[in-house]
């Protein structure tokens, strides 16, 4: 891959058309982190945490089952067999949540629900599946067969000891982590009601073209008049599943003044990031940069040496960060997640910013003609020997929406290359929404349609 910064290309002014890395990097030098609020833990997933937590209480709290059994010494049980069971009598019984009021000693058992406290004496757990002839409506005073030991190295392996998870004191978990669901239950776990994160970033998406129409005009686009402002839906989803609030404008005409009117009025209200879509190419109607910078903003990227979304262009207006992306619908969504996602996620305060890369092989031949850096659109699937093969979802042309809408990745080649054959390794930029396939996966769906 190429490094980062200025290419030889050059734009009319003798403005330099930047590699995606120069494009992000400025781009993440204007998203500093929102202000933090104290949340709800139930209300804060998808957030950044504001600072580290550490953990006030150890879990487990104490030894505790790992199975329902029955809790014993293992010197009692060592050796035990279906034809040569070891005897125990049964002391008593301990229910998940219940307390420890028992001592383990020679000859003796408890009953034993997972997650209940281990009783005194007892170093091991036999699950039910291993003994013979305790009747569960039973109390004390019965007796129960082990029928299979643990040797010595695992006859512990049913107890969950103290503080395996966490220690009091320990750190929980970082500054800048996301709380997944899987977070947000380890803070649940040790009392964190509440937690202190930056909010979500407020983004205003500006759609500008004279040509788009509501959703509802389809009779319109039937009638040659105009095209459904379809990338300004998918948009505004890629934003909202990327943790920002979003506003969207009623698509503006390619007019400056009332482009300049509208972009002004919208920046007067809270907004951390300023998308806009459409009017940032070179043709005639095309105002965005003019409208920036009448409006005292500043361009830092005027163009991206990558297709699709060449012309996309970054700054700053009123001070607050924009993204300038292209109006064609591929290109909208290309550059959304490789500049208004990063930007989106470091302005809301989280430690990873950048879409992740994973090697995929081809599983035909593609082209990169361009001296330029291609994302083509590509599905991947599992084979049989765990590799990731990509297949290009059709043709890659940046109005074919369909194109994005089948893809699980985006591939990142450098041209010119004429052809990069079948086989050939690849960095891919996984998408959020990415759904890998295997055959093997596929055999098990039974088939629905008639």
């Amino acid at each position: 891959m190429s490094s980062g910064g200025a290419t030889a290309e050059r734009l009319p002014g003798d403005r330099p058309a930047l590699t995606i890395e120069a494009a992000q990097a400025a781009v993440l030098r204007r998203a500093r982190p929102v202000p933090v609020e104290t949340w709800r833990l139930d209300a804060a997933a998808g957030c950044a945490l504001a600072h580290d937590v550490f953990a006030t209480v150890t879990l487990p709290p104490w030894n505790n089952a790992a199975m329902d059994g029955f809790a014993v010494r293992t010197h009692d049980v060592l050796g035990a067999t279906a034809d040569s069971p070891r005897p125990l009598r049964v002391i008593g019984s301990i229910a998940a949540g219940g307390t420890n009021a028992f001592t383990v000693s020679a000859g003796t058992a408890v009953r034993i629900m997972t997650g209940a406290p281990l009783p005194d004496g007892a170093d091991a757990v036999i699950r039910v599946e291993d003994t013979r002839g305790a009747d569960a409506e039973r109390g004390a005073g019965e007796e129960v067969l082990i029928v299979h030991d643990r040797d010595a190295r695992t006859a512990t392996r049913n107890v969950r000891p103290r503080g395996e998870d966490i220690t009091d004191g320990s750190l929980v978990a970082r500054a800048g982590d996301t709380l997944t669901p899987a977070l947000l239950g380890v803070l649940a776990s040790i009392g964190c009601a509440t937690v202190d994160v930056h909010r979500r970033p407020r983004v205003v998406i500006a759609p500008s073209g004279d040509e788009l129409l509501p959703v509802e005009a389809i009779d319109e686009v039937r009638a040659g008049r105009g095209i459904i402002g379809s990338s300004t839906f998918a948009l505004e989803a890629l934003l909202r599943a990327t943790g920002a609030d979003v506003r969207v404008l009623p698509a503006l005409p390619d007019d400056p003044e009332r482009l300049r009117d509208a972009i002004g009025r919208a920046l007067e209200d809270d907004c951390d990031l300023l998308v806009t879509t459409g009017g940032v190419s070179m043709g005639v109607h095309d105002h965005l940069r003019d409208v920036i910078v009448a409006l005292g903003g500043h361009i830092d990227v005027h163009r991206v040496r990558v297709r699709p979304g060449g012309p996309t262009s970054a700054g700053h207006v009123l001070g607050t960060p924009w993204i300038g992306l292209p109006g064609n619908p591929v290109s909208t969504l290309v550059m959304a997640e490789l500049l208004a996602r990063p930007a989106i996620r470091a302005l809301g305060g989280h430690a990873r910013v950048l879409p992740a890369r994973v090697p995929v092989r081809l599983a035909h031949d593609v082209a990169a003609s361009a001296p330029l850096r291609f994302f083509l659109r590509a599905s991947l699937h599992i084979t049989a020997d765990g590799t990731l093969d990509a297949a290009l979802t059709g043709r890659q042309g940046s109005n074919l929406l369909t194109s994005m809408a089948y893809a699980d990745a985006l591939l990142e080649i450098d041209g010119p290359r004429e052809q990069v054959v079948a086989g050939t390794v690849v960095p891919a930029l996984l998408l959020d929404h990415a759904l890998l396939r295997s055959a093997a996966a596929d055999a098990a769906v039974p088939e629905t349609r008639e």
